[in-house]
Parts: structure tokens; C-alpha cells; sequence
């Protein structure tokens, strides 16, 4: 007997992971994503804290990991299916206009608009013409053209397509050139697309600038400043080792000169984690940039944080050959 995981959360929270599950075009049910998340964090929480532990990873940070890494896990989740929706979304909207303009033909050949939009629907128009279809056993089931459109709409997140059907609904209704309006959408819609594209062609530079300052010269920056920290340490624990009594002082006590207080690890962890949240919203915001969504940049994350990484331990180890002397 399968165990209903449904059961440990509210009926809010189903209702809204089923939403997100019909916008993201996913075939599993509630429960099954449910028993992901549920069991996935459950093994991660117990799992990590103990590799980390035996890693010998300081003790305050298992503890930390402990709440931190279900979290981190769950958020992952939610940011692939919204990724999901994000794809689905832009896939269907850059069909759309080619949709509508043969939906406007076969209106002119005198047919009904739900045969018309079914005689539409071909292959090459993807997850659009699947929904359609959908649409269209719906409505010989029964179901009223109106209902079936509505219900059409709010199987994407995509304002274009709801503001498209509440026109030809309300066409519908109170009469009027369906296939003329119809018509007129696809061409308003393909010259929004063109000029969306136009606008991203203009703000190429902002993307490189952001490439430039997220991707190359934070890393590049951190990976300087680490070696300078573990030249600085190096030396200082030379001076240290000649003048076990400490460094004399010349009158003026707080000047007196002090080893850093930061050790090159700490700062290596601090760098590395910088470097990640830094490399990561560059993507986002490239990605806002270029196309105007977020969500977009989550494909790109995973490339921008190993880039910034590599970029960190070639400069590091750069400097550190050139004061390897020092270091000797």
C-alpha cells in the first residue's frame, strides 16, 4: 500500500505544488513529488552532517548544515520546476504567433473557431498543438468552448496567452471579424518578438560588462588576494620564528606591526563562497538582461560558478609560482 505523503502537508500546499506541476507540463502526481522532497530531505538531513563530520569539518558548521541543507535541497526543487514553466512558457510563445495566423486562415474558409483551432494545430508547434488537441476532446465531451479556452490559458504562465484568449472569448461572445482579430494578434505578437529581440541586441554591452565583472574579475580579484594573504602569512611566520620575543617597538606602541588576523583558509572558504553567490547572480542578471527573465539564467548558473572557480585557482596559482621564491 502506497503511503500518502500528501497527508503530512496542507491542503494549501497540495493545491499549490499541483499548479506548479500543470503549469511545468509534469505527468507525476502530488504525491510522488511529494515523497521526493520529503524523502530526499530526510536522507540529506542525516547524510551530510555525517560526511561532514568525519571530515573532520568544524563542529559548529555540521550543526549549521544540519537545517540548512533540506532547505537548500527543497529550493532546488522549486527552482527547477519553475525553470520548467519558464521553458514551457517561451516555447509556447514563440509559436503562438505562427498559431494564431493559420487559426485566422481556416476561420476565413468558413469553419467554426474550435475546428479552426484544431485544424491548426500541427506537429511543429509542439506542447502547443498537444494542448489543443486536449482542448478539443474536452469540448466534444462536452465541455463549453468558452471553459476549454480558459482552461487552455491557464495551463501556462504566460500573460500573452490569457490577454490573447480573453480577446477572441470576448470576440466570441459579442460578435465581430474573428479571423481579422485573430490575424491582427499574430502580427502585433511577432512584432513584439522582434522588438524584444532588438532591445536585446542594444543591451549586448550591459551583458558583457556583466559577464566581465562577475565572471572574470571577482574571481581573478579573489584568487590575488588569497595568495597575498598566504605570502603575507608565510612571511610574517618567518619573522616570527627569528624574533620569538616579538618585534621590538620604537616608541610609538600602536604601531607596533602584527601578523593578519585572517588565516589563508578562512579566507579561501570566504572566497569560495563570494565566488559562487557572485558567478550565480551574474547569471540571473545576464539572463534579466538579455531576455528579461530571471529564470531564464538558471541554465547558465551551473557553467558561471565552475568558470569562476577555475578562474580563481589559475590566477592563485599564477601568483603563488611567482612568489614561490618568497615562500622558500
Amino acid at each position: 500500500m502506497e503511503f500518502r505523503f500528501e497527508r503530512l502537508v496542507s491542503r494549501n500546499i497540495s493545491n499549490k505544488l499541483s499548479k506548479l506541476m500543470d503549469l511545468a507540463g509534469m505527468k507525476t502526481t502530488v504525491n510522488k513529488l511529494l515523497s521526493i522532497m520529503i524523502i530526499g530531505s530526510v536522507i540529506l538531513m542525516v547524510t551530510v552532517p555525517f560526511i561532514l563530520f568525519f571530515m573532520k569539518i568544524n563542529i559548529a558548521l555540521v550543526m549549521i548544515s544540519v537545517p540548512i541543507i533540506p532547505i537548500a535541497y527543497l529550493v532546488v526543487i522549486y527552482f527547477m520546476i519553475t525553470f520548467k514553466i519558464d521553458k514551457r512558457k517561451t516555447i509556447m510563445e514563440t509559436v503562438l504567433p505562427d498559431y494564431l495566423q493559420i487559426t485566422s486562415a481556416n476561420l476565413k474558409s468558413g469553419v467554426s473557431l474550435d475546428r479552426a483551432m484544431l485544424m491548426a494545430a500541427r506537429p511543429e508547434f509542439g506542447i502547443l498543438s498537444d494542448d489543443v488537441r486536449e482542448m478539443s476532446r474536452v469540448i466534444y465531451g462536452g465541455e463549453t468552448l468558452e471553459a476549454a479556452l480558459t482552461d487552455l490559458g491557464n495551463k501556462y504562465d504566460s500573460a500573452t496567452l490569457k490577454h490573447s484568449i480573453r480577446m477572441i472569448l470576448e470576440a466570441y461572445r459579442f460578435g465581430g471579424a474573428m479571423s481579422d482579430l485573430i490575424g491582427q494578434m499574430s502580427k502585433d505578437l511577432k512584432n513584439q518578438q522582434l522588438t524584444l529581440k532588438e532591445i536585446s541586441g542594444q543591451l549586448l554591452m550591459y551583458s558583457i560588462f556583466i559577464v566581465f565583472a562577475g565572471l572574470i574579475a571577482a574571481p581573478a580579484m579573489y584568487g590575488l588576494t588569497s595568495q597575498m594573504i598566504v605570502v603575507t602569512d608565510t612571511v610574517w611566520k618567518g619573522i616570527l620564528a627569528s624574533n620569538p620575543g616579538g618585534l621590538p617597538t620604537t616608541g610609538v606602541s600602536f604601531l607596533k606591526p602584527s601578523p593578519p588576523k585572517i588565516s589563508p583558509q578562512t579566507y579561501h572558504n570566504f572566497a569560495m563562497i563570494s565566488i559562487i553567490f557572485i558567478t550565480g547572480f551574474a547569471a540571473l542578471i545576464m539572463s534579466t538582461i538579455q531576455s528579461g527573465s530571471a529564470i531564464k539564467g538558471l541554465k547558465y548558473m551551473p557553467a558561471f560558478v565552475v568558470v569562476g572557480i577555475v578562474i580563481y585557482y589559475i590566477v592563485g596559482s599564477v601568483i603563488s609560482g611567482i612568489f614561490s621564491g618568497l615562500g622558500a
